[in-house]
Order: structure tokens, then C-alpha cells, then sequence
């Protein structure tokens, strides 16, 4: 059973905020980090080394606390996960090789839009006239993104990227719903650890092909990227687990900013206005579904009492 969530107004609920807004910060730097080791050492061994080295160290802190091994039904949410989040991965590194960072994290701001369409689908849930408008609203910020693509030159390389994010998107979408059920049955550690031994799995399949020690600069970076990936992940589970995801997804639009400064500092990644504006307006759809959501939630409660 689940446990109590804190009313949004009492001091309880701003601790899970804060760390919901510190793991989405460390996700942005890790990104940033992955983009500079895909582009050093290839995209599958930056993400093959990634989950090794995230692996080996969950492993240790799985051990030196004692983390109970999970049940059989826990272990299938664990696989699920893992499998979802390596081929959302696969397709969001793809893209960011060919995309600066601010523009890859505006156009997956569709996937909390989809995530609707998805609990309607797996949940049964029924979708509003004005959760409606806000996903067209969504659709138009992609659009106007794409516009600032194709405006001047048709960059096929870049709108492939797009079409990445964009697929990426969608499992991200199904992955707020594994991330918020995973959340209430494992702790920090659990989940992380797990995420990252499925991910292994998946990514040790080329290994024989495909695999090559990482060396000079690029072991760092490998090292830096697990172990932001990896406490970025506590951090959400840990911050899921204990307040409603519709009070936590907004903060996933903090990254934008992050990875406009960062996209900046690391590879000189300019900021368009067309991006600007397009995340603007996938973010006001994003919000307006939240906010309906709420109000059909109270509208029950009220209901019921």
C-alpha cells in the first residue's frame, strides 16, 4: 500500500521538490557529459561503459546497505524499466549528437503530453476537452522548433535528430509512469541500480562488435557520467516516492534552462528563438493538462464527500 503523500502546502512537501529539482540539474550535466563522450568515443560505448560503471557502483552500495533483493513482480517492473529507459536513451544521445542540447530537451517536452494519451490507454483514464488543447497546443511548439529547422536549409541530419527526440518522447512518456510505480515499491538505490544492470544487458549484447576500452580523457568522462546518472536517479526515485507526479513533472522543465547553459559553456551551442518559443508553448500546454488534471481530481473528491 501506498504511503500518505504530504499535503502540497505543508513544509514535508518542499523537501521532495527540491531534490526533484536538484536530480533534473544533474541529469542536464550528465547529459551534457554523455554528448561530449558520444562524440569522443561513439554512442554505443559511451552508453555500454556508462551502465558498467553505474552498474559496478550500485553494486557496492547495494551491498554495503544491505538492500534486500526485490520480488519477482518488483524484478518485472525493474526489466521493464531498464529496457524502456535503454532504447529512450539509444534515441535521445543519437540526437543530441546532431542537435544542441536546448532544442533536444524542448522537443522532449512533449512526453509528459503523450503521457496522457498513455494513461488513457493504460490506465483508463479519460482524457478532457481541455487536456485536448493542450496537447495541440504542444503539437504547435513542436512545430514552430521544427519550422526554425528547416527555415534557411534543409538540414536532414538535424531533423533526423528531431524525429529521435521525438520517439524518444514517447518512451519517455511511458517511462513517468514505470518511474512513479517503481518509485512506491523499491528504494533509491534499488531502482538506480537496477536501471542501470538492465541497461547493461541490453548494451552488452554488441559488446563483442562494438565495445572499446575507453582511454585518456574519455575514462573521466565515463565515470562523471555514471555517477551523475546514477544519483540523479536516487534522487528522482527518492523524490517520486514521496509527492504526486503531477506536482513533480513541471520541475522537468527547469532542464531547458540547464542545458541552454551548459550546451553554451561546453560546445558553444547558440539559443534560437524559435526554440525559445517553441519550449515556451509546449510547456504552457504541459501545464494546462496539469492543471486539469488537478481540477478533475478535486472535482471528484468533492463529489465524494
Amino acid at each position: 500500500m501506498d504511503s500518505p503523500l504530504p499535503d502540497s502546502h505543508s513544509p514535508s512537501a518542499l523537501l521532495p521538490f527540491l531534490v526533484c529539482c536538484l536530480g533534473v540539474a544533474l541529469f542536464s550535466v550528465m547529459d551534457a557529459a554523455m554528448k561530449g563522450l558520444s562524440l569522443s568515443i561513439g554512442l554505443y560505448n559511451a552508453l555500454f561503459w556508462r551502465a558498467s560503471t553505474g552498474s559496478l557502483l550500485g553494486l557496492v552500495l547495494m551491498l554495503a546497505t544491505r538492500q534486500p533483493w526485490p520480488t519477482r513482480a518488483v524484478l518485472r517492473l525493474h526489466l521493464l524499466r531498464g529496457v524502456v529507459v535503454a532504447l529512450m536513451a539509444s534515441l535521445f544521445f543519437w540526437a543530441i549528437m546532431r542537435l544542441p542540447l536546448a532544442e533536444a530537451i524542448a522537443l522532449s517536452f512533449i512526453a509528459p503530453l503523450i503521457a496522457l494519451y498513455l494513461a488513457a490507454l493504460l490506465l483508463k483514464e479519460r482524457i478532457g476537452r481541455r487536456a485536448i488543447g493542450a496537447s495541440l497546443l504542444g503539437l504547435v511548439g513542436v512545430g514552430v522548433i521544427l519550422s526554425g529547422r528547416m527555415r534557411g536549409g534543409y538540414d536532414l541530419n538535424a531533423l533526423m535528430g528531431a524525429g529521435a527526440v521525438l520517439l524518444s518522447a514517447m518512451l519517455f512518456a511511458w517511462n513517468l509512469i514505470l518511474q512513479r510505480q517503481q518509485a512506491q515499491l523499491a528504494s533509491p538505490i534499488e531502482v538506480a541500480f537496477f536501471q542501470h544492470l538492465v541497461m547493461l544487458g541490453v548494451f552488452a549484447l554488441g559488446a563483442p562488435t562494438w565495445a572499446i576500452l575507453p582511454t585518456g580523457s574519455a575514462f573521466p568522462l565515463v565515470v562523471l557520467a555514471a555517477v551523475l546518472a546514477f544519483t540523479s536517479l536516487a534522487a528522482l526515485a527518492w523524490a517520486y516516492a514521496r509527492a504526486e507526479a503531477q506536482r513533480l513533472i513541471p520541475v522537468e522543465y527547469t532542464a531547458f534552462v540547464w542545458a541552454a547553459i551548459f550546451g553554451w559553456l561546453a560546445f558553444g551551442e547558440p539559443l534560437t528563438p524559435t526554440t525559445i518559443l517553441g519550449a515556451l508553448l509546449i510547456v504552457a500546454g504541459c501545464l494546462i493538462a496539469a492543471r486539469t488534471k488537478r481540477a478533475e481530481i478535486a472535482h471528484v473528491e468533492v463529489g465524494v464527500a
